[in-house]
């Protein structure tokens, strides 16, 4: 029998802050292994034959084991314990004395809060488990985003198909109403994009971005993406700015796109269906 109510909400939110720590691995790690990847793709067009080097083979989300940034020392299982860990050690490397990024405690805060509340809303479902998928993905992808301008496709076009297999099932919404939103997420930014660079001769977003709204698409169903695409917008022009600002950097300096659409796809994941309802009894008639 699943837990439910508060006992499910507090294994949810602990099971989120060892997620977290497992992220801030796919944080750190993918973008190096997706350089690494395209170094060695590249060296095979330009210098076909020549003899590849084999150092770093070992190298993914699982090996090596944990170790600090600044002396290589590895971190033991008590020195990895989420938040604890950091807070035991003053923020600070055990062998080194280093400081340890505040981002990592920060992100597994941030997923064991974010798992919290998938599980109150959702209760004791199968939602609950395909919307705690969706959650980790988003955060991983926010996160890469904020650091490398880049979102993976490693994560977003599996995370793309989930959706459309869990929306077979009717998990979330219709498969024609997922399928419709895939087409749509792409489509919609693809078009915007190719618009800007028109009349600009700029790239005004990636291709991840299309993505990823697609792969939202695939989750929500295109009733949810204007909802999403506003209020990614909004706040993306409104964050941007101020950072930009505070910067002192102008307006050709990008600013990734992708924390946004994933933080209007989460909100949509949860309080979608009621914000799209309160809009239209809003703007209905005497409404």
């Amino acid at each position: 029998m699943l837990p439910e109510g508060p006992a499910l909400i507090a294994i949810c939110g602990l099971f989120g802050l060892i997620i977290g720590s497992f992220l801030n691995v796919v944080i750190h790690r993918l973008p190096q292994m997706m350089q690494r990847a395209w170094r060695r793709e590249c060296r095979e067009f330009l210098e076909p034959g020549a003899e590849l080097p084999s150092g770093g083979a070992d190298y993914n989300l699982w090996r090596p084991g944990s170790q600090c940034p600044h002396c290589g020392a590895p971190v033991r299982f008590w020195q990895n314990v989420p938040v604890v860990s950091f807070l035991w050690l003053r923020g600070r490397c055990a062998a080194c004395g280093a400081a340890i990024s505040r981002r990592y405690p920060l992100v597994e805060l941030l997923t064991g809060v974010l798992f919290a509340m998938v599980a109150w809303h959702f209760g004791a479902s199968w939602q609950t488990l395909a919307a705690l998928s969706l959650t980790a993905g988003l955060i991983a992808l926010a996160f890469i985003d904020l650091d490398h301008l880049v979102l993976p496709d490693d994560i977003t076009l599996p995370l793309l198909w989930l959706g459309l297999l869990l929306n077979a099932q009717s998990l979330f919404c219709s498969l024609e109403t997922a399928l419709y939103g895939t087409v749509a997420g792409y489509l919609v930014l693809w078009t915007l994009h190719h618009g800007f660079l028109l009349l600009t001769g700029r790239e005004g977003m990636g291709f991840g971005d299309f993505k990823l709204l697609a792969m939202l698409g695939a989750w929500l169903g295109w009733p949810m993406l204007p909802m999403i695409i506003l209020f990614s917008s909004i706040s993306g022009a409104v964050i941007g700015s101020i950072a930009l600002a505070a910067g002192g950097k102008d307006g050709r300096t990008p600013i990734p796109f992708g924390p946004f659409l994933a933080a209007g796809g989460w909100i949509a994941l949860l309080w979608g269906p009621a914000l799209n309802d309160a809009y239209w009894r809003w703007a209905a008639p005497g409404g």
